[in-house]
């Protein structure tokens, strides 16, 4: 198999260019492991920075190195639950969707790289100038929380120049080599994936839910906040979740105000919906699940990538001047 080295992996110390995206629904300890045992950096989801998951999956990843995941305005609530995880002396901690700032600190004392998230050139330069090792640049088109203004090949260049020589990890659509391929050549170090890495052997998803993923197309996904809303999660409403539509999206996407009113009688009808009734229950899918066709290890999609990235970046465009 190739090896592509970049920045990414040299500070990482990772043989592959490539993270785990910290899903709290799918990148368990297991998943984790996988990636790291593959070459790349598994990433945990902490869930809503739950000390316990964080404990649970930290000892599902046995001895693999892994980094782990917080979301910003949970781990806000529960500032305790950092110190779970940094007791681990993870790899890598990676900070979305909020103000880094007040935990940068804590995590360069312990050796951890920081990782930071953004969705916005604004937010790179803030993520920045916090301390970030660094930054994920989150295009629009991510399966489950993102931005809703930047796509990513366009987002990505542009924190590329902002940023310096923080190396910066490309995020959203991106599912194969050719993925990979196109991030390299716009300035990014390396990619963060999550939509091809639910549909694996090792993900925490059940397998009708993977099953359903390599079934659908991009087409079939859309930002809503419907779902965030009947389940009571308390996402800020400028970051939506991209989704696979289904009957529940056609019947309150749009009405969000209605379903905050009747979230109650909502979330009881949502939940006594059967786990795989894909007609009601949520999917989280980014606009790449059009290449998700099978369900194969961690390892397999790893090797895969960058051997197709390789090809690629070697076969190129001829440059023929008139």
């Amino acid at each position: 198999m190739a090896t592509i080295e970049t920045a990414l992996t040299r500070l990482l110390g990772i043989q592959h260019p490539i993270l785990l995206a910290p899903m709290g629904s799918a990148a368990g300890g297991k998943l984790a492991s996988a990636v790291t045992h593959a070459g790349g950096l598994g990433m945990l989801g902490s869930g809503y920075a739950d000390e316990g998951a964080i404990r649970r999956e930290l000892t599902e990843a046995g001895n693999a190195r892994v980094g782990i995941g917080f979301i910003l305005w949970a781990l806000d609530k529960n500032p305790a639950a950092l110190d779970v995880a940094l007791d681990a002396k993870p790899a890598a901690v990676m900070l979305s969707f909020g103000d880094p700032s007040p935990y940068t600190g804590r995590i360069k004392a312990v050796g951890s790289r920081i990782i930071c998230q953004v969705q916005t050139l604004e937010q790179a330069k803030q993520a920045a100038a916090a301390g970030a090792d660094i930054i994920i640049a989150q295009g629009r088109d991510a399966g489950g929380h993102s931005g809703m203004t930047r796509g990513t090949i366009g987002l990505v260049p542009a924190v590329v120049d902002a940023v310096g020589s923080i190396p910066v990890v490309a995020a959203g659509g991106i599912a194969d080599g050719r993925g990979l391929a196109a991030a390299l050549s716009l300035g990014a170090s390396g990619v963060s994936m999550g939509t091809r890495f639910t549909a694996t052997v090792e993900s925490l998803w059940d397998q009708a839910m993977k099953e359903k993923a390599v079934a659908s197309g991009g087409d079939q996904t859309a930002q809503t906040r419907i779902f965030d809303i009947v389940r009571g999660a308390a996402w800020p409403a400028i970051y939506p979740g991209r989704a696979l539509r289904n009957d529940f999206f056609d019947q309150w996407h749009g009405k969000e105000d209605a379903l905050h009113g009747q979230q109650k009688q909502a979330e009881a009808g949502y939940l006594a919906s059967p786990a795989t009734d894909f007609g009601q229950r949520v999917v989280w899918a980014g606009e790449s699940v059009d290449l998700v066709r099978d369900i194969p290890t961690a390892r397999e999609v790893i090797e895969r990538i960058i051997d197709e990235a390789a090809a690629v970046l070697q076969g190129g465009a001829a440059l023929v001047r008139g």
